[in-house]
């Protein structure tokens, strides 16, 4: 391993708890020989320029927040013809790439697997001109983790987005799209769809499908049809929870490529940040695009 390491980290990320563990993340690096560069972000895209605009003689990217900082150093790094290692300290609300991982929750462990743990060929999630490391979704609850308020989240922290989405029942939407893959076309009206690379969403496990493997080139995809009575809503929040995801209303499938056309913008959220409003997305897996830090 190099020894010149970029840390970025978000000091209002989670409830702050950076904050009374910055010293220590930066002794264990120093300690493992790095010469460290701190930088806390000041407001969003500030990942993304860091990594991007960084000088030369870096050796490793860390980053320190929720999934939407890593995000940004994601999005960040693929934008770079040099493609450096990244580790990732959680100190979000929820965490999901994290977990998906196996990457400690406590912030010291997380740092000792900066510099101890396995470097991880993960696929990168390429969105028309963007990029997401976990999740790309459409429709019912998507706008909650970008529109609840971070002071929110400090205090309710994972609360804070069941509380939030439970708001946006009496308001569901649909979108009529045609979704094409693998030769298949599907049209329909949908009120949810996530692309996905992670076994857990939200907070919540097992949702995204069985078998998943963070580095097989393939999405794990969920949508879900708009129903016609309340009765059968009731029905596929109760299949989503019992972690069935093929129902009537449910269709799931693996896909390394796929391209949605709806009929009228619809607004995207990738991992946890607000990704635009789209008639048109075409979203590809970048196989092993990425290095990861990773436990041993």
């Amino acid at each position: 391993m190099g020894n010149n390491m970029l840390f970025i980290y978000n000091p209002r990320a989670g409830k702050a708890q950076i904050r009374s563990n910055l010293l220590d993340i930066i002794d264990i690096f120093v300690k493992a020989g790095y010469e460290v560069t701190a930088y806390p972000t000041q407001e969003p895209g500030d990942a993304v320029k860091a990594v991007r605009e960084r000088r030369s003689g870096y050796d490793i990217v860390v980053c320190s927040g929720g999934d939407g900082t890593l995000d940004e150093v994601v999005t960040g790094m693929m934008q770079c013809e040099e493609r450096l290692p990244i580790g990732y300290v959680p100190a979000g609300s929820t965490n999901d790439f994290a977990n998906s991982l196996r990457i400690p929750r406590n912030m010291i462990k997380a740092a000792d697997v900066v510099v101890n743990g396995s470097t991880f060929g993960c696929d990168i999630g390429a969105f028309n001109n963007d990029s997401f490391i976990y999740v790309a979704a459409f429709g019912l609850f998507t706008d909650v983790s970008y529109e609840t308020k971070q002071d929110i989240k400090n205090v309710l922290g994972h609360t804070a987005y069941l509380l939030e989405g439970v708001k946006r029942l009496s308001s569901i939407k649909p979108y009529h799209m045609k979704i094409m893959y693998d030769d298949i076309c599907l049209e329909d009206d949908y009120i949810f769809g996530m692309i996905t690379n992670s076994d857990s969403i939200g907070g919540f496990k097992g949702i995204t499908g069985k078998d998943v493997e963070l580095n097989d080139g393939l999405f794990e995809v969920t949508l879900v049809r708009m129903p016609t009575i309340a009765k059968e809503m009731n029905n596929i929040m109760a299949a989503l929870t019992d972690k069935k995801i093929e129902s009537e209303f449910i269709k799931s499938f693996k896909t390394s490529k796929l391209t949605i056309e709806s009929d009228e913008e619809a607004a995207w959220t990738l991992d946890g940040e607000y990704g635009g409003s789209h008639l048109k997305v075409v979203v590809e897996n970048k196989k092993e695009a990425l290095q990861i830090r990773v436990p041993n």
